[in-house]
């Protein structure tokens, strides 16, 4: 039997990015600092999904640059309210990508640019000023 466990990304800022992910609603369930190895890896997951379906972030304490985070693909995460999950993450100085001008689909990035998905639970009656945002940059 196989079971899904987690999802790795490669961060530059573990801060920035474990505020970025908080405001979708995920949250840090572990934190392993490897003094060895010069890392650290924080696991995060959205409320009763630890162990289920998780992102592992690695942090190298080392400064590395990373590119190609569209290559990834993307991390897809299931919201409540796409419209108010945008908003927050608008008001936090995120850009929205591709705005949910559809009531069900927005792409936003990480502080690495990975690119997350957000799809509504359902589908929402169509609403300004999203209807009317433009695309952003890629996704």
């Amino acid at each position: 039997m196989t079971k899904y466990l987690h999802t790795m990304i490669r961060v530059t800022d573990p801060d920035a990015t474990v505020r970025f992910f908080s405001l979708i609603g995920l949250e840090e369930v572990r934190r392993f600092d490897n003094e060895q190895g010069r890392f650290t890896l924080i696991f995060l997951a959205a409320p009763g999904q630890d162990g289920v379906a998780e992102v592992e972030l690695t942090y190298n304490w080392d400064p590395q640059e990373y590119s190609g985070g569209r290559n990834f693909g993307h991390l897809a995460y299931r919201v409540d309210n796409i419209y108010e999950t945008c908003q927050r993450l608008m008001e936090a100085g995120v850009p929205i990508n591709r705005p949910p001008r559809d009531g069900h689909m927005a792409f936003v990035r990480s502080p690495d640019g990975i690119s997350v998905e957000l799809l509504q639970d359902g589908r929402l009656p169509v609403q300004e000023p999203w209807a009317s945002m433009p695309n952003i940059g890629s996704w």
